[in-house]
């Protein structure tokens, strides 16, 4: 499909004209799921020129891809579990994504491995790190470097002396995760994708023995209509199960939710010039920088619970707070912490009891002629999975399909974000900025900075922070809802921005600020946006008190009591006898 003029703007007026576009087009592929796996077969799909549309129940990005590591890397922990390919293959998209696809969201980030076992650990160690960095570790960041005790105290003097021997030097790359996800299907739409969040599948449609569309109901307001497709792409993570269950086929894996929790602390509370690594008797702990925080996680659980709404409990946090106290000179405690967040890894069970165990490496199948499931794999690997189930899908398209070509475009945003780094100061000026605010634009939406700021060229107060989340332009909000596909005070508080684990406040004292900020966009009145203040405080006082219970179902029972932003989302969707 021919790409669409300008940049795609994904809201109001965008999503009137996608609802009819679903009830009224055929299309070569119906992709469910916006998370970044669905994102990206939607964008392979587009750029190869086939007739897309993407749907999905919630947000972009609501589920497991905004509640990550924040890490787009190549999966150190997976060498030792020989998994040579998926660290392989990983790694080659982290140098793509930094070099070509999203250096304006994907950035490079030094690491400390601090030894703690001598005689072995070091060249054992350094062994792993030298495969890294052959497979593609060292192209775009620096190789690794071996530490003494002194030197590695030096890059981080809040570790105690006695939680180390030495150290190994390495870099990795972080991402914001939520953002990135929601700049993939922007991409797609940029491409003749037809996009649409709060896009709920209820139901499947058939011609004789086929799977030849989806039926779909709005999360906003309960209406229906039919999308029909020659393929559909089951791309729901945790959700593949049910999904599948709708479809009345039967599944070729099972998918089980692993939850991870972080925590978020104030950049102060520990010293440290490079981001952390542990080992842990599971797996590892990252300790990574987060703008003026620090990001801590993860654990490793199963979860049988509710599927949207993961809660972190008082165990999961000591569990963090405890092993990453057996090595900081000052200890954290539940007073420092700014910001929790849980998420749940899909993972392809049978493999082990343990869900650390379990492989990250991903699988596609063609369910039945026209749906085709994809799961598992990590955040990194989503344009290999995205490409993978376009090819498996491609046998029930009936016109001839080209060949992948993601690894050459560019994410929105990209193109052109060299440059204007090197424009920082120029641009401050031109837009009455600090250079330092510009780098953080710049960092958020590329080359897209232009079409931000222009939002406030008739309102420049827009130009001024939100009072008590100052980190972000009050434009940004504006932004979100006009252009993003932000339909909630939520999807921009936890998701376009991550107020919600950046401040203390966790969003609530801005909320009223940035409801009113939207509801010209968004066509909200008083009683609206009264609504939506009301709602996304119910949904923060319910996170907060879920982590104080001691066990998952007690947290989890508290955390879904609160009121859904959308108030006409299904869960689970019934299934007709």
């Amino acid at each position: 499909m021919d790409k669409q003029p300008g940049v795609q703007f994904l809201g109001p007026a965008q999503r009137k004209l996608a609802w009819e576009q679903l009830g009224a087009d055929q299309f070569d592929v119906v992709v469910i799921g916006g998370g970044v796996v669905g994102a990206g077969a939607a964008l392979d799909a587009a750029t190869r020129g086939l007739k897309v549309a993407l749907v999905e129940a919630r947000d972009f990005a609501s589920g497991t891809s905004s509640r990550s590591s924040k890490m787009f890397h190549g999966g150190l922990r997976y060498l030792e579990q020989l998994e040579f390919g998926l660290v392989a293959e990983a790694l080659h998209e982290r140098e793509l994504s930094m070099s070509t696809l999203a250096p304006h969201l994907v950035k490079p980030l030094e690491f400390l491995f601090p030894l703690t076992h001598r005689v072995w650990e070091r060249p054992y160690m350094a062994a792993g790190f030298m495969l890294y960095d052959r497979m593609g570790g060292s192209k775009t960041v620096p190789a690794q470097k071996h530490l003494t005790r002194s030197g590695a105290l030096r890059l981080s003097p809040g570790l105690k002396r006695n939680a180390l021997i030495g150290g190994i030097r390495y870099y990795d790359t972080v991402v914001d995760d939520a953002r990135h996800t929601m700049t993939v299907a922007r991409t797609a739409a940029h491409y003749g994708a037809v996009v649409r969040t709060s896009t709920q599948v209820v139901g499947f449609l058939r011609e004789a023995d086929r799977v030849s569309g989806v039926r779909v109901r709005d999360s906003e307001d309960g209406s229906t209509t039919e999308v029909r497709g020659h393929v559909v792409i089951n791309a729901t993570g945790v959700w593949t199960d049910e999904i599948q269950a709708l479809s009345r086929q039967r599944g070729r894996f099972r998918v089980r939710a692993s939850k991870g929790v972080h925590i978020v602390i104030p950049r102060d509370r520990i010293v440290s010039d490079a981001a952390i690594i542990l080992r842990t008797e599971k797996s590892v702990l990252f300790v990574i920088p987060w703008g003026s925080h620090w990001i801590i996680g993860t654990t490793d659980t199963d979860w049988n619970l509710d599927l949207a709404h993961p809660a972190a409990t008082k165990a999961d946090i000591d569990y963090i707070l405890g092993h990453v106290n057996k090595v900081l000179v000052t200890p954290l405690t539940h007073a420092d912490i700014d910001g929790v967040y849980a998420g749940l890894r899909p993972l392809l069970a049978g493999e082990s009891d343990e869900t650390s165990k379990l492989s990250r490496e991903h699988a596609v199948a063609r369910v039945a002629p026209g749906l085709v499931a994809i799961a598992g794999g990590k955040y990194t690997t989503y344009r290999v999975m995205g490409k993978d189930a376009v090819d498996l899908a491609s046998e029930d398209i009936p016109a001839r399909i080209a060949p992948s070509i993601t690894e050459r475009v560019p994410l929105v945003g990209a193109d052109g974000y060299f440059a204007l780094v090197n424009q920082a100061v120029h641009l401050g000026r031109l837009h009455g900025l600090h250079p330092y605010r510009v780098k953080h634009l710049l960092d958020r939406y590329g080359s897209l900075i232009d079409e931000v700021l222009g939002m406030a060229a008739d309102a420049p107060e827009l130009l001024q922070p939100i009072t008590d989340a100052p980190d972000y332009l009050q434009v940004e909000a504006v932004y979100a809802a006009a252009a993003e596909g932000a339909l909630h005070l939520e999807d921009i508080l936890a998701r376009r921005t991550r107020i919600s684990i950046e401040y203390p406040h966790r969003g609530v004292n801005c909320a009223e600020q940035v409801a009113r900020l939207v509801a010209p966009v968004l066509g909200w009145d008083e009683a609206a946006i009264d609504r939506e203040v009301a709602t996304y405080r119910a949904r923060v006082e319910a996170e907060v008190m879920s982590q104080a219970q001691p066990d998952d179902p007690g947290a989890d029972a508290l955390r879904a009591a609160a009121p859904e932003a959308r108030a006409e989302i299904l869960e689970p969707v019934p299934i007709a006898r």
